[in-house]
């Protein structure tokens, strides 16, 4: 009897953004949205082996499903965080081969890696060797100035997939090396047909496609020509417009909070993470976007004043505006 192809689960996924999408944020995202797939922030594998892995591994166990994305081009040492990720109860490992910034060069990943898809490849493998895990890669279309820069997606998605990438997530856009992830955003164009069109090629492995997306019709749309979608930059500056992805993409009728039930869920995981409060507190300024108290909110959470956040709240809830 022929099995069932399981449905791709990672159909919304919030993208791995650096000093953004740390533990703090991810629990933040994961009371607006239960469905989403959550990325932590890239780390270096190097890190993750001789530096402190219980303090790079850590996370909420309400933060499910989420994956971590690990920055390195040794397949050995990436078969090692592929197993550290599996011990620790990780959903999934991700491979860093699209960031542009010459800090994650000098240790040879991120876009730099789109040059050696044979290494990319065989990270896979030694990954899938050590780890039941699925692997993953996040890449660009292509490096800016490739002459033919589609044949070189397809080569590169056909190596991935054939060494076992469960899921190849594409930002849409070229990459500069040597340029700043900002000027790649702000000076390169968006591609998506590329990334359709790859999709084509590969009508077996899930695709999701990245970049400048900015509402959930955004991400519908694209859904009618790839697997999945991944929200950045959005996520995080307005993190409510993030409410409806459950109803929408997963079936899932639950009642979502409010902003202000948000807000109130938060204030218990702050006073237990009392020493993070400094860090905490940024990643909530998207949360009243919007609206006619999100001057206040924000001038409230600069204080960095715990009981002042409680204050805020307590006046809202008395005034059940929001």
């Amino acid at each position: 009897m022929q099995r069932k192809k399981q449905a791709f689960s990672e159909k919304i996924s919030i993208a791995p953004m650096l000093d953004w999408t740390d533990r703090h944020f991810r629990y933040f995202m994961r009371l607006i949205t239960q469905h989403a797939t959550l990325y932590t922030e890239m780390v270096a594998a190097p890190a993750l082996i001789l530096g402190k892995k219980d303090q790079l591994l850590q996370y909420n166990v309400e933060e499910h499903p989420v994956i971590l994305q690990v920055g390195g081009s040794d397949p050995k040492q990436m078969a090692l965080c592929a197993k550290m990720a599996s011990e620790y109860g990780y959903d999934g490992i991700n491979i860093n081969a699209g960031c542009p910034s010459s800090r994650v060069q000098s240790g040879r990943f991120g876009a730099i890696l789109m040059k050696s898809p044979e290494l990319v490849a065989e990270c896979i493998a030694e990954m899938k060797a050590k780890s039941p895990l699925p692997v993953s890669v996040k890449t660009r279309i292509a490096l800016e100035g490739t002459e033919d820069g589609f044949q070189a997606l397809l080569h590169f998605a056909d190596l991935a997939q054939k060494a076992g990438c469960s899921h190849l997530i594409v930002h849409a856009r070229k990459a500069k090396l040597n340029w700043s992830p900002e000027d790649n955003r702000k000076r390169l164009p968006l591609d998506y047909n590329t990334v359709y069109k790859l999709k084509k090629s590969f009508p077996d492995m899930p695709i999701s496609v990245n970049g400048n997306i900015l509402t959930l019709d955004d991400a519908q749309n694209h859904l009618n020509h790839v697997d999945g979608v991944m929200i950045g930059r959005v996520a995080y500056g307005n993190p409510y417009l993030m409410k409806d992805i459950d109803k929408r993409f997963y079936n899932d009728n639950h009642p979502f909070p409010t902003r202000t039930k948000i807000l109130e869920l938060m204030i218990p995981y702050i006073q237990r993470n009392q020493p993070y409060l400094n860090v905490i507190l940024p990643h909530l300024m998207g949360l009243f976007h919007g609206t006619s108290v999100s001057k206040t909110y924000k001038q409230t959470l600069n204080n960095r004043n715990l009981e002042d956040v409680i204050s805020f709240l307590s006046a809202l809830k008395a005034s059940q505006s929001l």
